[in-house]
């Protein structure tokens, strides 16, 4: 099983970035997947999730209304489209992997594979 993230960089406050996360070794289409990110010096947190179909998602507060979670079933990628990016969205991004048939749940422990992280830094 792996998971790896692309698509961080820097961006200007009010810009875009699309991560990536391509996946592989497992049926990617059962599963339900999420993001999470982690700032220096604070805790991991949950960003968004989505469930094994693709039909249903969740976001944090956070980034409600500013961030898309989808999954390309054919492609075995899940993507995370981020608009109007804000200067405390700076973190290190992770995909990760979900339960079969899985919902898109916010609970860290609900997910067993993780990747090593992209970084996204917003900055003027």
């Amino acid at each position: 099983v792996q998971v790896v993230e692309s698509g961080g960089g820097l961006a200007q406050p009010g810009g875009s970035l699309r991560l990536s996360c391509a996946a592989s070794g497992f049926t990617f289409g059962s599963y339900a997947m999420g993001w999470f990110r982690q700032a220096p010096g604070k805790e991991r947190e949950f960003v968004a999730a989505i469930n094994w179909s693709g039909g249903s998602t969740s976001y944090a507060d956070s980034v409600k209304g500013r961030f898309t979670i989808s999954k390309d079933n054919a492609k075995n990628t899940l993507y995370l489209q981020m608009n109007s990016l804000k200067p405390e969205d700076t973190a290190l991004y992770y995909c990760a992997k979900g339960r079969k048939w899985g919902g898109s749940t916010s609970t860290g422990d609900d997910y067993n594979y993780w990747g090593q992280g992209t970084q996204v830094t917003v900055s003027s």
